[in-house]
């Protein structure tokens, strides 16, 4: 029994996102983008938290200038946009505008981005797991179904393309999505929309039941700034406002944003040699003993190892300078440097031989 008896004991047993921090290694781990920001703009924002940020003044709360190039940057309206610190708040707030209270639970297709659990359960939230397909990680629509049958399911958790396996969903897969009543909430999280080129905005307007989830902490390398968006129906971007913590993003983090979207092109112009790397990675590591990797949209590579345990084969690889993530049964690496998949084929193959 726990000594604190005020407790919730259901979230005693509840894991934490696991985000480990090496000091010197290779960090292919999580999904990142491999190169900082150049030096010109890591000056300007200087400058600008130097002489025109105020630190005694609160920061924008309504985020007006930032939901402006927010909206001309996906083509939306500002009323649709809401913006949170990284997407994990923004599905928070999804969550308990919909499932609080005992009023439904969500439908989670793993393996998939832990966080949709893990704050689901943090809110007393039951998460209703179904199972890829073993071998495509494709949805199994059946299972889906019998469990939107079975279960109270208030919100679908879909990430397009999914984080860690990186297919995309396919035409059957956006087919049953559009079959989904209106009175299900359907999350498409398009975290890595830069890398795949594959958006559901296009059919938003005729969906008030669907809401995009984006992030400015891959393409645009601002991880350290954690910033993500929802684009939506005006009335539910209303209630995520109306639900979100006041003053949630630093002043700094919404105006690193607006110089990175006023700069977007310069800023995406890497993602071709990244495209690259990850096809050289894809190509190199089957030739390795047991290997087998699944082709991605995104800007990591899941790969699994026969024989080998996912967890243990992390630690190794750890131990040689690559940290890369064991998840799903697998390993997911992200795409590096060309000098740090070099080194991360290297470690691998050392491992395995």
């Amino acid at each position: 029994m726990c000594a604190l008896q005020y407790l919730r004991p259901d979230l005693l047993h509840l894991k934490s996102y696991d985000a480990v921090l090496p000091l010197a290694a290779d960090k292919l781990d999580a999904n990142e983008f491999p190169l900082d920001w150049p030096e010109g703009f890591k000056q300007k924002l200087s400058l600008l938290w130097e002489k025109g940020i105020p630190s005694n003044r609160y920061p924008d709360a309504n985020h007006h200038g930032l939901k402006q190039a927010i909206a001309a940057y996906a083509g939306a309206d500002p009323a649709q946009i809401s913006v949170g610190n990284g997407s994990d708040e923004l599905i928070r707030s999804l969550l308990i505008a919909t499932c609080l209270g005992g009023r439904g639970s969500i439908l989670v297709p793993e393996p998939t981005f832990s966080m949709y659990a893990i704050l689901a359960e943090s809110l007393g939230i039951p998460v209703v797991r179904v199972a890829r397909d073993s071998e495509s990680f494709a949805l199994n629509l059946q299972a889906c179904g019998q469990a939107l049958a079975d279960h109270p399911i208030r919100v679908v958790c879909l990430v397009d393309p999914n984080s860690p396996t990186g297919n995309g969903l396919s035409a059957a897969e956006w087919a049953w999505i559009e079959t989904l009543p209106p009175q299900i909430l359907v999350i498409l999280d398009e975290a890595y929309f830069e890398f795949s080129q594959h958006t559901a905005l296009p059919k938003l307007a005729d969906h008030p039941n669907w809401v995009i989830l984006r992030t400015f902490s891959k393409a645009f390398r601002l991880a350290a700034h954690r910033v993500g968006y929802a684009i939506g129906h005006p009335q539910l971007i209303q209630v995520l406002e109306s639900i979100r913590l006041p003053y949630n993003l630093p002043a700094i983090s919404q105006w690193a944003v607006q110089i990175a979207l006023e700069h977007a092109e310069e800023f995406l112009a890497d993602l071709p040699l990244l495209r690259r790397q990850r096809d050289i990675l894809e190509q190199a590591l089957p030739e390795l003993p047991g290997v087998r990797v699944w082709p991605s949209q995104a800007n990591f590579l899941y790969l699994r190892v026969e024989g080998r345990d996912p967890q243990q084969l992390q630690r190794d690889w750890q131990d040689l300078g690559t940290c890369v993530r064991a998840t799903g049964g697998g390993i997911r690496l992200t795409v590096g440097t060309p000098e740090e998949n070099q080194r991360a084929l290297e470690r691998l193959r050392q491992l395995l031989h």
